[in-house]
């Protein structure tokens, strides 16, 4: 027996320090493959059903090959548990392999002891919620050891007020920062260096491979095995990272921070904080010139439109004179060099981004409530991977329960530029025959039907009904979660939790707890959401989540394989489509015990040739168009 199989065996290593252990075929086998991937220094894809255990199948042999890892996943979320529930169970196990292992953030994660100091005897006055806010990260910067803002318990994690407790690329001080011997960002780094294991997120990984952030760098050459988890995510966040993007909130920030400086260090420049307020005035005027509503457009709708084209002019004047203002200030302060490092750079993405005319790119632009973002994003990224992982001489381990399209890889693979990797895939262990109900009604309104939200809704109260509540009802957009929740309210009698309302977090916790729920979602609650037991016995989808073909970046996208002779509907439309369906399916049977309905709502699924490879590619289960078979299935569950 390897190495591998006697640690995951009957009377292994993990057999002994977890109760009820029982070894699991295919993690065994996929653990076996990794090994032998790092060992041969060959790429490996690695997919993983639901249930197969796939973290420790690729942290042991990781751990075993004594080589140094980095481990990359898709959230925050996901490196806690790794580093704080995986990694401790590990260690207590393989006792013969020790290692040392190490969690690394990105930088808006850090306390940055300088800010936070500037803060707090600053000129601008706080609101009370603020100053509240201050005073207890105040407090927890005396006692904490790392500096990690998610330790703060008293204050929200995407609460606005760490801007002012924590440090951006754009205006950290570096070396000539005053706190840089007690820097907890540059702890982190160090102990990353030296660890064996280093938990990172795609972000962090996203952001070194674009160059944006120094000093991360420095950990990516050492690497000898560099691990991605929830791989099916990567390219679409390295694509945000190899662009250029400029928000009005990094043009505020620049304002806010110079003028801090102006009032310590150069009150005698009138024409400073003169140029300061001026672009704060231009940013507003500009979102207020892309008009009222949310959206995204793509970068020609700013040509065609003089209002906008007019205040884009007028702002990019307004931050040419603030960096000109700040290159005179500069020689005052270490403060107000840093700023005017960062308004030159902000200066020339602008630039880059107004008259850039090359081909390989896709410019567009968003709006917030209160801001707007202009982006210039790769059309293609294979190439820019392909280089990137040849410059880094590692072995690359690919993994996720969601990698494939009907059992092929071609999709995954050519997204990020991979040829000659291994790939194999691991089906779950669930028994989905048995646990699971795949519910497909008849007489379904068609997606393009603009009451079809109104009608789907008469098909899912009976099921709710059915299930008792203790179900996921997942969206592709918005405004047909906010039109459901309007119709549901007062037709079941179960909670309704809707998106939007509450933070993800709490709308979960409070999900389990009510036991009964329907929580009405969209994209971020189809994937990297683990309901266990009975609470979630339903998930119902209303529309196979084909990406809107108004997205600038997809649009131009398709229209790029186009002109290449491709087909983007088959090549990058539905791919991607089956893969997001996978993952909203996968919330549904989460452990051996769970049982649950699946219901999807388009008609598309029977009606179209392409919808059996939807149905190709999620697991095999029994499948019904009768409502009567599933209040007999949780009619059965009830009485058992």
């Amino acid at each position: 027996m390897t190495v591998i199989g006697e640690l995951f065996g009957d009377e292994g290593a993990l057999a002994a320090v977890i109760s009820g252990y029982k070894p699991r075929d295919a993690q065994i086998e996929m653990a076996e493959q990794i090994a032998h991937a790092i060992e041969s220094q060959q790429n490996l894809i690695a997919e993983a059903g639901t249930g197969t255990g796939k973290t420790f199948a690729y942290l042991i042999p990781a751990i075993v090959s004594r080589k140094k890892v980095i481990v990359s996943t898709g959230t925050k979320n996901l490196q806690d548990q790794l580093f704080n529930k995986d990694l401790p169970l590990i260690r207590k196990a393989l006792t013969r392999y020790p290692f040392k292992a190490s969690l690394l953030k990105g930088r808006a994660n850090y306390l940055c002891t300088y800010r936070l100091e500037q803060a707090l005897n600053s000129a601008f006055g706080y609101s009370q919620d603020d100053a509240k806010s201050l005073a207890h990260i105040k407090a927890w910067s005396k006692r904490t050891k790392t500096g990690d803002v998610s330790e703060v318990a008293d204050v929200n994690d995407g609460d606005p007020i760490w801007f002012n407790a924590t440090s951006t690329p754009d205006n950290c001080l570096g070396q000539n920062c005053p706190d840089s011997a007690d820097c907890f960002l540059i702890k982190a780094r160090k102990q990353a260096q030296e660890a064996d294991i280093v938990i990172v997120n795609h972000h962090l990984l996203c952001a070194d491979w674009s160059i944006r952030e120094t000093g991360f760098g420095e950990l990516l050459p050492d690497a000898e095995v560099v691990v991605i988890d929830e791989a099916h995510q990567l390219a679409d966040t390295a694509s945000n990272f190899l662009g250029v993007t400029i928000s009005g909130k990094q043009l505020v920030d620049l304002a806010d921070d110079s003028l801090a400086e102006y009032f310590t260090d150069a009150k005698d420049m009138p024409d400073l904080r003169t140029a300061c307020e001026d672009l704060q005035h231009e940013v507003k005027d500009l979102r207020l010139a892309f008009g009222l509503e949310l959206r995204r457009g793509d970068w020609q709708e700013i040509v065609d439109n003089p209002k906008i084209s007019a205040a884009l002019e007028s702002l990019q004047k307004q931050l040419a004179r603030l960096t000109n203002e700040l290159e005179r200030a500069s020689v005052r302060s270490k403060g107000l060099e840093s700023c005017f490092d960062r308004a030159e750079a902000l200066d020339m993405q602008l630039e880059t981004l107004i008259n850039d005319q090359d081909g390989q790119w896709i410019k567009w632009y968003e709006t917030y409530g209160k801001s707007f973002t202009l982006s210039r994003t790769p059309l293609d990224i294979a190439k820019e991977f392909r280089s990137f992982m040849n410059r880094h001489q590692a072995t690359w381990i690919f993994t996720s329960a969601t990698l494939s399209v009907a059992n092929n890889f071609v999709h995954f693979s050519k997204n990020l530029g991979l040829s000659g990797a291994l790939s194999q895939s691991w089906e779950s262990p669930f028994d989905y025959p048995n646990q699971a109900l795949f519910y497909h009604p008849r007489g379904l309104p068609q997606p393009s039907d603009p009451e079809f939200t109104d009608k789907i809704i008469e098909f899912v109260v009976p099921v709710l009904e059915a299930s008792r509540g203790r179900a996921f009802f997942l969206f592709t957009s918005h405004r047909a979660l906010q039109r459901a929740a309007q119709l549901l309210e007062g037709r079941i009698d179960y909670p309704l939790l809707v998106q939007g309302t509450k933070s993800k977090g709490v709308l979960l916790e409070q999900f389990k707890q009510l036991g009964h729920a329907v929580l009405l979602a969209t994209a971020s609650f189809w994937e990297g959401v683990d309901v266990r037991g009975d609470a979630l016995s339903c998930v119902i989808i209303d529309k196979l989540p084909f990406a809107s073909p108004g997205d600038p970046v997809l649009k131009a996208r398709l229209a790029a394989m186009e002109q290449q002779g491709r087909n983007p509907f088959f090549e990058h439309q539905l791919p991607s489509a089956i893969i997001m369906l996978r993952q909203g399916v996968g919330r549904l049977i989460r452990d051996v015990e769970d049982r649950g309905v699946l219901m999807v709502c388009d008609p598309r699924l029977l009606k179209k040739t392409y919808g059996q490879l939807f149905l190709d590619s999620v697991p095999a289960m029994k499948r019904s168009r009768d409502i009567a078979d599933v209040q007999q299935f949780f009619w059965i569950e009830e009485k058992s």
